[in-house]
Parts: C-alpha cells; sequence; structure tokens
C-alpha cells in the first residue's frame, strides 16, 4: 500500500477487512461519527464541523421550463419532501424516491416568469385573468396540438422584451412569498434545512450564464428576485447583491456548469459589458460568486481534455453544446472559458500580471433537474427533462433533446459541507467561506487542509482534525505566511467512501501554477489502494483490475479501499510562484448508467458513452500566495518591454514570409522547452520535438501526442497574429522584430523576433532561434567524455583499444 494510508486508529479498525458489507461499513462510519447526520450540534471549534450534503439546484413545475417539458405535477413543497425521503411522481407520473435523504435542499426555480404558467392553469388566480397570459393557458393538456401552441409562444419570449406585467412585486412577488412560505414550513433546525434561494437565469445568444442566490437567512429576502428579465448581465446581478448587503441581507451566488457558456463563464479580457476587466470588477465577482458548480446532470465542468491532455481523468462526462441551438447551425461552442481549472490558472496569472485574481471560488455539485426530484446513482437514473427523457426506451434511442443527445446526460451531483450544525446559518457560512466539496452524486467524504507544520505523525493523533485547523487552513482558503525556515507547505487530505457505492481508488491533488505570464498544471497521485507502483519514466499509477461484468451491469468491492488519508508535501514548490491545489477522490470503476439500463432494456451498449464510470469528489482549492517582495529571475520580456526598445509587430505579409513553408526553432523562454514548428503554405503546421516530460502552458493542446505521431493542425495569419485553435478558440500570436539588447536576454546584440501568445496577458516568452540545437538534451558531463575505447559493446563489435 501506498504510505499514508491507513495510518491512524480509525484505519487500523477497517486494516482487517477491506470488503465491508454496506451494513457493517454504515455502522462503524456511524461510531467514528464519520457520516453526515443532520442532528443538533451547538457552535463550537472548528473540529466540530460535520459533512452535510445537499442540493443547491433543482427545479420544479414554478419553472417555465420544467412546465414546457411536462412538469405539471409538483412544486416546491414536493421537492423538499423528496429531499426528506417520501415518495413524489415523476411528471411523466410514475413514483420517484431518493435512495439516501438530504440535510438540506436549496429549491432554485427560474426568477423569470416564475410561476406564471402555474398560475395562467390556475383557475381564478389573478394572473389566469390578464390578457397576456391567455396563451399560456391549456384548453385541453391531452391535445398535443394545444401543448405545442403553448410551448411556442412560451420559446417566443425570449426574443421578445419582457412582459412588465409579469414582473410586479405583485406577480412575481406572490409567487417569492410562497416559496419563502414553503422553504420556512420544511426548515427544521437541526434536523434539515430549506434555503431560500432562486436562479438568475441570463440566456444571451445560447449562452449558459446562470447562477443560484442563497440568502443567509429568510426573514429580511427582497419582495421578489433580481431577475434576467431585468438585466441579464451577470455584473447587475453583483451590483444588486451588493445593494441587499448593505440593506442587511447576507447572499452569495453560485455560478452554474460553466461547460455549457460557450467559454463566456470566465472571461479574462473584458467583461459582459464590453468593458476591460480590471480590479473592481474581480472584486465583485469574488465578493459575490463565492462558489461554482462543478458537476450536475449536464457534465462536468472541472476540466476537458484539450485543456488539460496530461491528466489521465479528464476525459470524464464531457458534454458540450449550446442550449437551444437550431439544428441547422453550424456553430461550434468554445471550451476556453468554459472550465473551472483553467479559471484557477487563469486568476493566478491574473494575479501576478495585474495585481487581482477574479477566479477564486470554492466547488459544489448540483443536479439542474427539471423533475422536482433528482436521480444521484446510476440504479436510480431517471433523468431530468420530464417527458423528454423519462422513459427509458426513450434515453437508450439516443433522443435528441435541445441539441443534447440523453445518453450523455450525467446523474446529478451533490454539494458536501463542512459546518457545525444543520441549520441556515450555519451552512451558509461554510459556503461562503468555501469550506465545500462536490461530488459526482456520491457520498463520499473528503477534507483537505493545508499548512507548513504537518508531518507524518500527525496521521496518528486522534485529534487530527483540531490540530489541522489549528496549524493551517482549510479547503477553501488561503495558505497562512510560511514560518522561517519552512520549504514547502504540505496538505492534510482525507476521504472515505460512500457505504453504498464503490471503494475508492486514490486521493489526487490538482496543482495550478503561474510563471511570467503562463500557467501551468500538474496531478499527483498522492496515496493509492493496494500495492501498485508509479510506472517508471511517466510516472502514472497503474489502474487497478476492474471488477465491473458488463454483461451483467455489477461490480465488486474486491479492489479498493474504504478510507484514504495522507499528508503530502509539494515536491516541486517554487515559494516566488502563485499556486493553488485542490484535492480529486477517485472510486473504482463501475458502471455506468446508461450500461445498467441497457442490460435491464436488453439492448446493446451504447457506444456513445463509456460503459463504466469512476465516480468522485472535489475538495475547493487552497490557495498560496508569495510574500511581498520575493521576486524570481526571470528570462522572459513584455510587450511594453519590447516596445519601448523600438520592436515592431510584423504584419500579415511579413509574418507570411517568416514562416510560411518554413521551419522555425522557438524557445520557450518561461521553461526552456524548445520545439520546431513546420508551416506549410496551406495553412496547415506540426510541431517536432516536444516529448511527455515537457513543460507545456496552458492552451497548448496535446503537443507530445502530435509531435510523436506526426498529426497535422490548421493555422491562420490575420490581423497581425499567427493562429492556432483549442478547439473553436483561436490562440493568437503577435511577434515582434526586435534590435539591440532587451531584459532577460543580455548578451544578443543581434536581430531577434519574439513572439507573445494573445493568453499570456502581455508577455513575450516565445524567441525563434536562428539555428536549432545540436542536441536535444543535455546528458551529465561525465557521460559525455566516455572515450571510443571505453564505450559499451551495444552492437556486439569489439572494439580494440
Amino acid at each position: 500500500m501506498c504510505s499514508g494510508e491507513w495510518q491512524r486508529p480509525i484505519a487500523d479498525t477497517l486494516r482487517s477487512s477491506v470488503r465491508l458489507s454496506t451494513v457493517a461499513l454504515a455502522a462503524l462510519v456511524s461510531v467514528f461519527g464519520l457520516r453526515a447526520a443532520a442532528q443538533d450540534a451547538s457552535q463550537g471549534s472548528p473540529a466540530d464541523r460535520k459533512a452535510f450534503f445537499g442540493e443547491q439546484h433543482i427545479h420544479t413545475s414554478w419553472s417555465v421550463d420544467a412546465w414546457l417539458f411536462g412538469n405539471h405535477l409538483t412544486g416546491p413543497d414536493d421537492a423538499y419532501r423528496y429531499a426528506r425521503g417520501e415518495v413524489i411522481r415523476h411528471p411523466l407520473g410514475y413514483d420517484i424516491t431518493i435512495d439516501k435523504p438530504l440535510d438540506w435542499m436549496g429549491v432554485t426555480d427560474h426568477s423569470e416568469y416564475v410561476g406564471i404558467t402555474k398560475q395562467a392553469n390556475t383557475p381564478g388566480s389573478a394572473v389566469s385573468e390578464m390578457p397576456q397570459a391567455q396563451p399560456l393557458i391549456l384548453k385541453d393538456p391531452n391535445d398535443p396540438a394545444d401543448v405545442q401552441k403553448v410551448f411556442n409562444y412560451l420559446v417566443s419570449l425570449v426574443s421578445k422584451p419582457p412582459i412588465k406585467a409579469f414582473m410586479t412585486p405583485q406577480i412575481a412577488g406572490t409567487v417569492w412569498k410562497e416559496n419563502i412560505d414553503i422553504a420556512n414550513k420544511h426548515n427544521k433546525p437541526g434536523e434539515f434545512t430549506a434555503f431560500c434561494s432562486y436562479e438568475f437565469t441570463s440566456q444571451v445568444n445560447l449562452r449558459n450564464l446562470h447562477r443560484n442566490v442563497y440568502f443567509r437567512d429568510c426573514a429580511k429576502v427582497p419582495e421578489q428576485p433580481y431577475s434576467a428579465l431585468f438585466s441579464w448581465h451577470p455584473e447587475d446581478l453583483w451590483k444588486w447583491m451588493d445593494q441587499q448587503r448593505q440593506a442587511g441581507n447576507e447572499l452569495l451566488a453560485i455560478s452554474h456548469n460553466a461547460n455549457l457558456s460557450d467559454g463566456w463563464m470566465y472571461p479574462t479580457d473584458v467583461d459582459s459589458l464590453g468593458r476591460p476587466i480590471d480590479a473592481a470588477w474581480a472584486e465583485s465577482r469574488i465578493r459575490n460568486e463565492r462558489l461554482i458548480e462543478i458537476k450536475q446532470i449536464k457534465g462536468q465542468s472541472e476540466t476537458h481534455p484539450l485543456l488539460s491532455p496530461n491528466d489521465e481523468f479528464a476525459n470524464y462526462e464531457i458534454m458540450s453544446f449550446l442550449i437551444g441551438q437550431p439544428e441547422d447551425s453550424g456553430r461550434v461552442p468554445a471550451i476556453v472559458g468554459s472550465y473551472a481549472r483553467q479559471a484557477l490558472k487563469d486568476g493566478l496569472t491574473m494575479q501576478e500580471a495585474k495585481g487581482y485574481n477574479p477566479f477564486k471560488f470554492g466547488f459544489v455539485g448540483g443536479s439542474d433537474s427539471h423533475n422536482t426530484g433528482a436521480p444521484y446513482r446510476t440504479n436510480n437514473a431517471f433523468a431530468g427533462h420530464g417527458i423528454n427523457d423519462g422513459l427509458v426506451q426513450r434515453r437508450m434511442a439516443g433522443h435528441l433533446f435541445t441539441g443534447m443527445d440523453v445518453r450523455k446526460e450525467s446523474t446529478a451531483g451533490l454539494t458536501g459541507v463542512w459546518a457545525e450544525e444543520n441549520t441556515r446559518e450555519s451552512l451558509w457560512d461554510a459556503m461562503h467561506r468555501r469550506e465545500t466539496f462536490g461530488t459526482s452524486g456520491v457520498w463520499i467524504q473528503v477534507r483537505m487542509f493545508g499548512g507548513w507544520d504537518y508531518g507524518s505523525d500527525l496521521l496518528q493523533d486522534a485529534d487530527w482534525v483540531s490540530k489541522a485547523y489549528e496549524r493551517g487552513t482549510a479547503m477553501g482558503g488561503d495558505l497562512p505566511s510560511a514560518p522561517a525556515g519552512a520549504r514547502a507547505p504540505s496538505f492534510l487530505v482525507w476521504a472515505v467512501k460512500d457505504p453504498e457505492s464503490g471503494n475508492l481508488d486514490r486521493i489526487q491533488i490538482v496543482k495550478g501554477w503561474t510563471k511570467d505570464g503562463q500557467s501551468f498544471e500538474k496531478v499527483y497521485d498522492v496515496v493509492w489502494a493496494g500495492d501498485r507502483e508509479p510506472e517508471p519514466g511517466t510516472g502514472r499509477l497503474p489502474a487497478l483490475p476492474s471488477t465491473v461484468d458488463l454483461a451483467a451491469a455489477t461490480f465488486t468491492d474486491e479492489q479498493g479501499s474504504t478510507e484514504l488519508f495522507t499528508v503530502w508535501t509539494d515536491p516541486d514548490f517554487d515559494p516566488s510562484l502563485h499556486a493553488f491545489y485542490y484535492a480529486r477522490v477517485l472510486e473504482i470503476e463501475t458502471p455506468r448508467w446508461t450500461t445498467v439500463q441497457a442490460v435491464k432494456l436488453g439492448v446493446d451498449l451504447p457506444d456513445t458513452v463509456p460503459a463504466t464510470v469512476q465516480e468522485r469528489a472535489w475538495s475547493s482549492p487552497i490557495w498560496y500566495a508569495p510574500p511581498e517582495g520575493t521576486t524570481t529571475a526571470s528570462t522572459s520580456v513584455t510587450v511594453a518591454d519590447l516596445e519601448a526598445n523600438g520592436a515592431k509587430a510584423l504584419t500579415d505579409d511579413e509574418l507570411k514570409a517568416l514562416i510560411a513553408g518554413k521551419g522555425i526553432w522557438v524557445r520557450n523562454n518561461v521553461t526552456g522547452e524548445v520545439m520546431k514548428l513546420r508551416y506549410d503554405e496551406k495553412g496547415t503546421y506540426d510541431v517536432s520535438y516536444v516529448g511527455a516530460r515537457a513543460q507545456l502552458p496552458s492552451l497548448s493542446g496535446d503537443l507530445p501526442r502530435k509531435t510523436y505521431e506526426m498529426l497535422a493542425a490548421p493555422y491562420t495569419i490575420a490581423n497581425g497574429q499567427i493562429n492556432t485553435f483549442v478547439s473553436s478558440t483561436p490562440i493568437g500570436m503577435k511577434v515582434y522584430q526586435a534590435t539591440g539588447t532587451h531584459a532577460g536576454n543580455t548578451a544578443r546584440k543581434h536581430a531577434a523576433y519574439y513572439g507573445a501568445r494573445s493568453n499570456e496577458f502581455g508577455y513575450a516568452n516565445y524567441e525563434i532561434l536562428l539555428e536549432g540545437p545540436a542536441n536535444l538534451v543535455e546528458l551529465p558531463k561525465d557521460k559525455m567524455d566516455i572515450p571510443v575505447s571505453d564505450q559499451p559493446n551495444y552492437l556486439g563489435v569489439t572494439i580494440e583499444k
């Protein structure tokens, strides 16, 4: 077993039997206080905090789109009943129930025209008498033509000016008050928490920019929620939130699954109003948006294989489409700006280059189900969009819904919150300090702490949680200043399995850092199940043998561990560089929900999605910032430096003359990596001499694979830039011709060409070399000076001395 597994008293209890029955494990975690039970707890020390699991993103028939999807039966009251374990009706009429009751929930119906369809179809209501509501009234719910007519009218509202009659406090405010009353009815401090919450539904040009808004209490909420009907710009939502806060009403926003935002969720240049992003924008964002949704029914938003080519687990529950895109549209959604890990890295680089970081957020999970109830497990996956995916036959037929193959839907995510007690105030405070984690829907518990004084002996201490808080920071926080003599931070990570799901495979720590405008990432396996050893050369940990039986859609817990725990010290730490760290916990392989349902239905397994899945959990990050005044030697120059010294940017014609039909050697002056780029005259290029261990900056793509397989890719020259692409996003490089001596290259007096990539915040980190290197690898001198007569006899040829 890897160092760090089973190294404290509770682990000793478990050591004798890795394969525990569900009942036995549930009893065990209860004994040791590991299960998140909804129980009273006085506000005490941080060590008293427990993990409370809940749903932060769910819709009922009160949401206009849910009603369009056929959800006419259940409302917020039913959602809370479902969360507490009661049976409710699916929009198609069959019973649904949660596999395990939740500790808390916030119903987040869309604030835009909230409840209008419900009220319009309630005889005698004020809305049902309004002229503007008449097209919403179903004359015959069983008449498809009548349903389609109402549907078409609702869809048309998206492109029309808001109907102000539906936006008044008398209408929208009435629905909001009823929502609050329902939440108050179900809120039972110490047993179950029902938040006052809603969804701000900003959807512009098919881009999903939604946010969930959570209030700390329900006593001071406004008379109606701020909706995208007033303004679709998130900046205006933040302004309204600041006003609420000034009035004594604490609230926070959670940004939605960014994978459907077409690159707009995490901008780095201009905001949604077209204004340059600055420190004030960054401060407003992090003040109001404390959390982001990392996993839901419509996929995960952690990262993408094109953004993290060296992360072997990045290819997980991928979904990328534009909601409501016409079938004949050829628009390709952007992935750059749509994933959390890249945003965290960009935030570090903005902090280094510009002095502010807008992307300091914690992680949560959710469902985004429009069925009032949500499916969290693969054996209970009834999807989330009413009549459109509610039948197994329709799901397994690959039904297309708003541009989505419903087989690509995921099970719902969940949020874990480390709080002292199950109350609105305690849970909200934990969300605000970002002491949260998201899961793929399973009840994995994960903890992460960072500090400078975590030794391996802490694993043996029965009071390890209390000391972890005392000596460092929990997930969601900033590392404290390093004490004198400290060389590198250490991170304490712990996870325990969901008793009703698979064993744990490993815990990883994902690190991101920045230097001279470039950002980097690395995934470390820090503790794992079994006796595996990392492979020589690649450093990758071999996979555990799969126990999945695809023919039966079953698995066993013969592999993996019930608990993993370790203290890990960053072996590559540089105290001069900004960094972040978060934990990712992986289960062993289990059958994906599509496999389970294909076997039950007796049809072939889908070939458009994986047959198995590794459920997981993500801790919120911990950030490190260098002490003020810390500097490091730099070999890079900035565009400002070049222009101040008379350098000029090449025109399109000059760029073509420089590269078209030629092979160009380029050096990254931040990392020292050298590569050769060949640009043909037809608009394609390839790359050579990039190895699997090369340190590549963000948005470089999979260059080791391209160099090994000699894969060509397109490039263009336009607007003074050489453009290459990450999916549909162009990454431009301006080239400057410089003469004389420049910062970082004081020995060079000849003319030189420097490249500045559009995503590296004003740094010109790339230099075109006049000639390539004689050797690609620098061996130690004692290996280079072996006389011919002493060379090893590799070829079986005798060399006479």
